[in-house]
């Protein structure tokens, strides 16, 4: 079964409407890093989707790497700065969709925002 993981930063403290939109930035972008039978069938099996939490961009980064170490394509999400945080703020990695035990090596132990 496929499964999505997307980390965000809660030191940030982004307001509900921002943090949405920074968890659709990297489900989009991880998502368009991935094979396209493998999104097929994610999506034709209802798309599932976790969101976990970091404390900081260190924290963020380090799964960004763990993960690409473990051979997953993840995406790191930069904010543009037109809003609540500076250009160029790193704000949330997508991984997958992919198989869940991949995806929960690199991120099963993350608490649930």
């Amino acid at each position: 079964m496929y499964k999505q993981v997307i980390v965000v930063r809660k030191d940030l403290d982004l307001p509900k409407g921002k943090l949405a939109a920074q968890v659709a930035h990297g489900s989009v972008q991880s998502m368009r890093n991935q094979e396209k039978d493998i999104v097929e069938s994610w999506l034709s099996k209802g798309g599932k989707k976790v969101v976990v939490t970091v404390n900081s961009e260190e924290e963020l980064l380090a799964v960004f790497m763990d993960a690409k170490n473990n051979g997953l394509k993840p995406a790191l999400v930069k904010d543009a700065g037109h809003t609540v945080v500076e250009p160029g703020t790193k704000t949330v990695v997508g991984i997958g969709p992919g198989k869940e035990d991949s995806l929960d090596v690199v991120t099963g132990s993350l608490s649930l925002l």
